[in-house]
């Protein structure tokens, strides 16, 4: 084999390992992709979770047995939260779940950090909170994980908030 036939397999050899270099890329991009995506649904997932068990809850310890009339029944909202005797997932109102946190391994690989708020929020503007009982409570729900990071490599934070709102059929 002369010079030029060794120059053009070299050539070629390197054009191919380029092409399977680009190739791995590609695959390692798709991975790391499609786990970022597996675990923020995991997040929302479990930040919904927590929505709907606190929605099937009483809307206030004060509903749990009758039926209120007026906001200065409810509980104030400086009281929100569980009970000495509640704790979790033992809770029968929605307020009982203010200021809960707990960690969830629902993936082996990965550790979520949960942690809500609930406050009274006003009638008309759900997103101002009431320093008085209304009808309408809020809770927000945020998780976090170390596995959970954006692109500039911070933590990233799934929030999400959902607004319970009390009626009693007569």
């Amino acid at each position: 084999m002369n010079s030029g036939q060794s120059f053009l397999s070299l050539g070629a050899m390197t054009l191919v390992a380029l092409i399977i270099l680009q190739v791995n890329t590609g695959f390692v991009m798709t991975s790391s992709t499609l786990l970022d995506n597996k675990l923020t649904i995991l997040a929302v997932s479990l930040a919904s979770s927590v929505i709907e068990e606190a929605s099937g809850k009483s809307f206030d310890a004060n509903t749990i047995a009758d039926a209120v009339s007026n906001t200065t029944d409810l509980t104030y909202p400086g009281s929100l939260g569980p009970n000495s005797s509640e704790s979790y997932p033992n809770f029968n109102d929605f307020d009982d779940f203010n200021n809960l946190e707990f960690t969830s391994t629902a993936l082996s690989s990965a550790e979520f950090n949960i942690r809500t708020k609930v406050c009274y929020v006003q009638t008309n503007n759900p997103d101002i909170v009431s320093s008085i009982p209304t009808w309408h409570k809020k809770i927000t729900v945020y998780v976090t994980s170390n596995s959970l990071v954006n692109a500039e490599g911070v933590q990233d934070t799934v929030e999400m908030s959902s607004v319970f709102s009390y009626w009693h059929f007569r």
